[in-house]
């Protein structure tokens, strides 16, 4: 069977990573995509390097052009995907490349994004530890995914096997991220000009005002509650929510305490998270590594490095890899945990199209590589 696909905001950088992954996808046809001020141009005009997809023309993001596809990408800024979720009601699969669906908590999404709260959908990291089981589970068969923040999932695959093994204490953890200026979108900002970012690093959202904090907070909260009930559902369930006063749905675990700085360095993708984290009473060595090993053993595209190593961003370009060095700092009592993603693939499209494969019982890795570009 081949799928017919349509993808929204195709002109900005996760619609155009979507297009170039679903190009090589031998299951799904590409029939539409949409924009907001480039419609009626075309494709090629924005993303010039999609050779294969040059007959495609940008339609304007509406409902009706959207409906009648086996499958809709959402790649739209923050707060603007929840308006098509009813309109979309009879699409068999949609994916939400922004955070309109991420979020459990309407008072985190009122403090964090603001404007109109929409229920969760699937969280699309199928490598997450969630109540004791992968998150994969959950997404077979599922007809609404979120696909993360590229910094969250980053951080939470960094932390969540310690989490899930108790051999970390949630109740500190600082991570500082160097992150390219590509995760912040298409459109024209003066601070991501060539002339402002080359040959600088600049720290931004500093002091826990980042968008993604409460994302990771609920993740990690998630595989915190590895003992608990594996069947629970919630924003992480294998389907959407029936509808409730979200008002009653709490904040993410509140001992979930974390600084989290990234800094804009000057590199077009990419993402080095460096995440620390005490480590809890009587764990040992053993058993921290232990814990990462055993997540992520059988993991394709999320890779724990030998003893010693520690990933680069050019390692994992263009690839749909996490690749993770593990380090235990006994003098200071903590673990570092050091992970590198593209966040354009791994971090956005790659994840979605991951999970996509998943929902259609297709091969997980189908028109995935784990093949960075180099040099």
């Amino acid at each position: 069977m081949t799928y017919s696909v349509a993808v929204s905001g195709a002109s900005g950088y996760a619609g155009g990573e979507i297009l170039r992954i679903l190009a090589a996808h031998p299951d799904v046809e590409i029939r539409t995509v949409t924009a907001h001020s480039n419609a009626g141009q075309p494709l090629i005009q924005h993303q010039p390097h999609l050779r294969s997809l040059a007959h495609l023309a940008l339609q304007e993001t509406t409902p009706e052009v959207l409906a009648g596809h086996d499958i809709v990408f959402l790649a739209l800024p923050h707060g603007q995907s929840g308006q098509y979720t009813e309109a979309l009601a009879n699409t068999p699969l949609v994916i939400d490349a922004g955070a309109d669906h991420r979020l459990e908590s309407a008072a985190d999404w009122d403090r964090f994004y603001g404007g109109v709260f929409h229920q969760p959908w699937v969280y699309g990291v199928p490598e997450l530890l969630v109540d004791g089981i992968k998150q994969r589970q959950r997404l077979v068969g599922a007809s609404r995914i979120a696909a993360p923040g590229c910094n969250a999932s980053t951080v939470s695959l960094s932390l969540a096997p310690g989490v899930a093994a108790g051999v970390i204490d949630t109740s500190d953890i600082v991570t500082v991220l160097a992150v390219g200026p590509s995760g912040a979108g298409k459109s024209l900002k003066t601070n991501l000009l060539g002339a402002e970012i080359l040959g600088t690093a600049n720290p931004y959202a500093v002091g826990g005002t980042h968008r993604h904090i409460p994302e990771i907070r609920q993740a990690l909260a998630a595989a915190a509650r590895a003992s608990e009930n594996s069947s629970n559902v919630g924003g992480f369930g294998a389907h959407p929510p029936t509808k409730t006063d979200s008002s009653d749905v709490p904040h993410a675990d509140e001992s979930i305490r974390i600084s989290f700085t990234p800094v804009l360095v000057p590199m077009s993708r990419g993402i080095l998270a460096t995440s620390t984290a005490p480590i809890t009473s009587g764990a040992t060595d053993a058993e921290i590594r232990q814990a990462w090993e055993s997540a992520y053993a059988d993991e394709t595209f999320v890779q724990l490095l030998p003893e010693g190593q520690f990933p680069r961003t050019a390692d994992v370009l263009g690839a749909n890899t996490a690749l993770i060095g593990l380090a235990i700092d006994r003098a200071a009592g903590r673990v570092v945990v050091i992970a590198a993603v593209d966040n354009l693939v791994k971090g956005t499209a790659g994840a979605a199209i991951q999970s996509m494969n998943l929902a259609l019982g297709l091969a997980e890795g189908t028109a995935l590589t784990v093949n960075g570009v180099a040099p």
